[in-house]
């Protein structure tokens, strides 16, 4: 195939080197595994510079997720645990993990049951932005949960 996209045939590989010359062009084999293989009569640097355009621009679509913390204590009190649901729901909607961290101190890890319902609790006031992706799970002394955010909802 030429630059303008013409099919030139099947040939020897020594006339189409010669016809690539005569152009000042290179001879790129686009399909190595084709019988025969198929190649291409164009610039080269030109081709590679495009591709890297390509790949640059794929790479700037690209959202990277990051995961954002929120913490809370098993005796949070109503309003603090709204701002807390309103900050999670705030970096779900944006496209961001939440990790969620019941942090116990002292005594307060004989009732590692509050931190599960606070945390089934928080779950549930997010259902319609998020999805749990790691139920909530004692880890030393604090207690973690994983949302992630729904695909069905429209991202800023």
């Amino acid at each position: 195939m030429d630059t303008d996209g013409n099919q030139l045939g099947i040939m020897p590989v020594r006339e189409a080197l010669r016809i690539a010359e005569e152009r000042q062009l290179d001879l790129v084999e686009i399909a190595p595994q084709a019988k025969p293989p198929v190649c291409r009569i164009m610039d080269f640097g030109k081709y590679k510079y495009e591709q890297s355009k390509k790949e640059k621009e794929a790479r700037k679509k690209q959202k990277i997720v990051e995961i954002k913390e929120i913490k809370l204590r098993p005796n949070i009190e109503d309003h603090d645990f709204f701002v807390k649901v309103r900050n999670a729901s705030r970096f779900l909607r944006e496209g961001d993990k939440v990790k969620a961290t019941i942090i116990f101190r002292g005594r307060e890890i004989v009732h590692t049951q509050l931190g599960k319902q606070l945390l089934v609790r928080l779950s549930e006031e997010l259902k319609d932005l998020g999805n749990v992706e790691r139920q909530p799970k004692l880890e030393g002394k604090n207690m973690i949960m994983i949302l992630t955010p729904r695909q069905d909802i429209k991202q800023d």
